[in-house]
């Protein structure tokens, strides 16, 4: 294996290991295409990572072969490949444990009308090096040779954990806008500080992100928000202006802290909410969770009120924040179960701070978990967090009375399986009852005998069909033999 001096003994071995764990599929894969005639090399983001010691099973390559040369060349070797990037010069594969995607050496550029990039096949390595979005992502290993190259200096950023362009910044991002968004999401994965020449550069052509598709966009602002840096990714986005074009919420909530500091800044707050719901996390990244984070207050800028004696109110900026979290998600393409459970934690989000000192009822914690759902573990952790409060008695209070209401819900969970809080009497039931047939008035009744459930809790089927008799007089319903069922 070649390798060049600047490498540091803990670097060449990263590469070297790299290579030996990979060296089954990428090896025979390079031989592969050297007996073809054509160039292979294992470059970006795998290469970066090795360096950084941050393992994966995804393989980026290049190779001056088109994309109809490529499935050519692994017809019979892949396990499964896959084409639904061809038309940009990628071609997908599985072998083994190993998902592969195989580029043509490429440059790329929008036209100023377009959404769609414009792919120019290249015809060398170098090339293809030189027209990546970051210096760290611009090394690369020829393979089966094992040659290692670092045309622009990759080494020496990933040491200093800087993102440079390979050549002007200005040139790369007008070949792709989106990589000033990736730049952002870099600084989130990686912890890394972009050149200062690189945010100039992003802060003048933000306006430039709009000719990307919402889907890409949508997608990299996933991985940022994924990241273990969020905070750094939508700093970056702010101060450069992009977040203004791609989440434009977020900037607007600098809001103008008055001379007294009656009310936060709502931008510093969100941050921190979303780092302490990070936190809370059990199991990984939760998407819904950290956008529903981010979003919380979004309703505050359109809702803020200046009151007597100084005083500043959002009121129900819980529910303008629903609508506009739906929007702005919708606008970026996400899935619409993602919309939902995010839109609904943004509108519960202030339901616990009626809770007060414990004084809702049995009815009240019922209704609060029926109206969460699904989404309750994350509606705790999204309360939580957002207890921002640098008043440590404060902050204990609201804690004891949360603390107090989940035990609550964990009580009443396990004497009445809230999760599976149904009415005491079904649709059939209701019918036979009544004597009335499938229609709009069973649906009223059930509803009746649901919200009873709530506020009551179990009361047994002889009351609830008392209650539901009851019911049926006031909506003017006479039901036969009703002195019988009373007792039934």
């Amino acid at each position: 294996m070649a390798v060049p001096n600047e490498l540091t003994p803990d670097q060449r071995k990263a590469i070297a290991e790299l290579l030996r764990r990979v060296a089954p599929v990428a090896d025979e894969l390079g031989h592969r295409f050297a007996a073809a005639g054509h160039e292979l090399a294992l470059v970006g983001g795998p290469v970066r990572d090795a360096l950084l010691r941050r393992a994966g099973s995804d393989l980026d390559l290049t190779t001056d072969a088109h994309p109809e040369r490529i499935l050519e060349i692994v017809d019979g070797w892949a396990d499964a490949v896959w084409t639904i990037g061809i038309e940009f010069g990628t071609v997908g594969l599985r072998k083994g444990d190993y998902q592969l995607e195989i580029t043509t050496y490429r440059s790329e550029s929008y036209d100023p009308k377009s959404r769609k990039p414009e792919i120019l096949y290249g015809t060398s390595l170098d090339e293809d090096l030189a027209r990546r979005d970051f210096a760290v992502n611009a090394m690369a290993a020829r393979l089966p040779g094992h040659e290692f190259l670092d045309p622009y200096g990759g080494l020496a950023d990933l040491r200093r954990r800087l993102l440079r362009t390979p050549g002007r910044p200005e040139t790369s991002f007008g070949d792709d806008p989106l990589r000033m968004l990736r730049a952002a999401r870099f600084a989130a994965q990686l912890g890394f500080t972009v050149e200062p020449a690189v945010a100039a550069a992003m802060t003048r052509m933000a306006g430039r992100i709009e000719i990307v598709s919402a889907e890409r966009i949508r997608d990299e602002l996933s991985k940022l928000l994924r990241g273990p840096h969020p905070k750094a990714g939508l700093a970056l986005l702010v101060d450069t202006g992009l977040a203004a074009h791609v989440l434009p919420e977020l900037p607007k909530l600098r809001l103008e802290i008055d001379e007294h500091h009656r009310h936060k800044d709502v931008y510093e707050h969100t941050l921190i909410v979303l780092q302490q719901a990070i936190a809370l996390e059990d199991d990984g990244p939760d998407l819904v969770l950290r956008l529903a984070a981010l979003l919380h207050d979004i309703g505050k800028p359109k809702t803020r009120s200046f009151e007597a004696g100084g005083r500043v109110s959002f009121h129900h900026h819980e529910v303008v924040g629903a609508k506009m979290a739906r929007h702005r998600l919708m606008e970026l393409r996400y899935p619409k179960d993602v919309i939902a459970d995010v839109s609904r934690l943004v509108e519960l989000h202030l339901r616990f701070h009626g809770y007060g000192t414990g004084e809702w009822t049995d009815s009240a914690v019922r209704r609060y978990v029926r109206d969460a759902g699904h989404l309750l573990p994350r509606l705790h952790k999204l309360t939580r967090a957002d207890c921002t409060t640098r008043n440590r008695r404060k902050a204990a209070a609201l804690s004891r009375a949360y603390d107090d209401l989940e035990r609550r819900i964990e009580r009443l969970a396990q004497e009445e399986e809230l999760s599976k809080i149904r009415p005491e009497l079904d649709g059939n039931e209701i019918q036979e009852i009544l004597g009335i047939k499938p229609g709009p008035l069973v649906g009223k009744a059930w509803k009746f005998l649901y919200e009873l459930r709530l506020d009551r809790g179990v009361i047994g089927r002889a009351e609830a069909t008392r209650a539901l008799l009851d019911w049926a007089r006031d909506q003017g319903i006479e039901p036969p033999g009703e002195a019988g069922r009373e007792d039934a």
